[in-house]
């Protein structure tokens, strides 16, 4: 692609797609945190500043990301691909088809870390929160957001996007959900920093050191959609037999289109190594009395 077709395609592109998501994220695991709570009649308070120490028995749950780092392990190549938008038009009538490049995977590192002014309680806060996390088995829940070109923001089955518009399960024999892309992202607990590391993370941000818990989200960051006036027919002709009047070392191709092994020489094959020779086994004959 030359320099001139990039720029062309780029202002053809729409609005990048993820370029919310890692804030979503992190409000959906504070949302997550202040709706189980149950303890007590009083909500802790969320902070993302580690240096913050309440001056009175406030308790506080400290939420901070501390690492973002690439998935190498779903990494995908650059190349342009249809993206999953179906606006049930035929492409081959001039539909809307929609192409973009895969998702840059990555992985989200949380720090979380508790406070309180007795000890105690905040052990007991730290159980609770890893009990509540250990439920997080969907953090986000809703159909994939796709922002087209023209500025409409659709789910993947053409629909005005609405993070509640899905049943979740069929309720009638035709599902309107069916072929909907879902956004599922959660949390796992990982052992990612040692007690030296969080140390010098606790004095590198002018904090006291606190019992910790470490997690890790992974999400899938879209960038932008590029539209295509119809999509690419691929027509190819009826398959016939190869006429058999040709020589056989002539009649490489099969009846199916696939190309033939070659034919075998009539020279043997020999054994690496010296010059082999026949030998025969001779039995000797018994001795006569």
């Amino acid at each position: 692609m030359t320099p001139s077709q990039a720029a062309e395609l780029r202002a053809l592109a729409g609005p990048l797609v993820g370029r919310n998501l890692i804030g979503e994220v992190t409000e959906a695991l504070h949302r997550f945190l202040l709706d189980g709570w149950d303890i007590s009649d009083t909500h802790p308070r969320i902070e993302e500043d580690l240096e913050f120490v309440p001056k009175d028995r406030e308790e506080v749950i400290y939420v901070y990301m501390y690492r973002m780092a690439h998935n190498t392990a779903l990494m995908n190549q650059k190349r342009m691909r249809q993206a999953p938008v179906f606006m049930k038009d035929d492409p081959e009538k001039g539909g809307e088809v929609y192409y973009h490049r895969p998702p840059v995977y990555v992985d989200l590192f949380y720090l979380l870390s508790v406070h309180s002014k007795f000890r105690s309680d905040a052990e007991r806060m730290l159980g609770w929160m890893l009990l509540r996390l250990n439920e997080a088995t969907h953090l986000i829940y809703r159909p994939r957001r796709f922002n087209l070109p023209d500025g409409r923001i659709v789910d993947s089955l053409g629909r005005p996007w609405d993070g509640n518009n899905f049943t979740g399960f069929p309720t009638t024999e035709e599902d309107p959900d069916d072929g909907l892309h879902l956004e599922k992202i959660s949390l796992a607990l990982v052992d990612d920093l040692t007690v030296g590391d969080a140390v010098n993370f606790f004095q590198l941000h002018d904090a006291p050191y606190r019992p910790y818990l470490t997690y890790r989200a992974r999400i899938g960051l879209d960038g932008p959609l590029f539209k295509s006036s119809g999509g690419t027919t691929v027509k190819m002709p009826k398959m016939a037999q190869a006429p058999r009047n040709i020589p056989a070392e002539e009649n490489q191709a099969s009846p199916n289109g696939r190309m033939r092994p070659a034919p075998l020489t009539s020279h043997p094959r020999m054994a690496p190594g010296p010059t082999p020779y026949k030998v025969q086994k001779t039995e000797s004959e018994p001795d006569k009395k």
